[in-house]
């Protein structure tokens, strides 16, 4: 089993994001910019405290949704980081609104986020880090890497013998077409 599948195991929040919606191919805005916002808030923490902290990432940042994000000033910066229900780091935050403006501007060159993605499969994972530097802030390989297994284009969400797996596979997630 892969880490995260052991890891699972111990507790109900980890449980229920890795039965239900780790590794599943996902294409609406607000949910891939909600992967992408909870591994960039995750980087040098764990996974389980961004668990806890998610409802609260949700409410702070409008239900992700893009446009109401990319809109935010400086006062929504000054209120996020006076936030304590969410990790109140600001580059992180500035990085959160600086993607959600390159996501609206993605709506006019490729009909979005999701095709966006589409458009670039299937990548080799080094070339999914290069593209994602060059179009988002505060992005390294592992946020990529995570971020691409989470909404099903990169293998490796789950191993063989987690019964996860076969679930996903039935999917016929983006990664299936690539990496059979």
């Amino acid at each position: 089993m892969s880490n995260y599948c052991k890891v699972a195991l111990e507790h109900p929040l980890h449980r229920d994001y890795h039965d239900t919606e780790y590794g599943f191919p996902i294409t609406g805005e607000a949910e891939l910019f909600e992967r992408l916002v909870m591994e960039i808030f995750q980087a040098g923490l764990s996974w389980l405290l961004i668990l806890k902290k998610r409802e609260a990432l949700k409410l702070s940042f409008n239900n992700f949704n893009v446009t109401q994000v990319a809109n935010f000033n400086d006062k929504d910066v000054k209120r996020l980081l006076e936030n304590n229900l969410i990790i109140r780091n600001r580059t992180k935050i500035e990085s959160t609104i600086f993607n959600a403006k390159r996501l609206v501007e993605l709506r006019k060159t490729d009909d979005g986020f999701a095709d966006w993605i589409k458009k670039h499969h299937p990548l080799v994972r080094e070339e999914w880090i290069k593209l994602f530097k060059l179009n988002f802030k505060f992005i390294g390989k592992q946020i990529v890497g995570e971020f691409l297994q989470s909404v099903g284009y990169l293998p490796g969400a789950h191993s063989i013998d987690c019964p996860i797996y076969e679930k996903i596979e039935i999917l016929n997630p983006p990664w299936k077409k690539v990496y059979p």
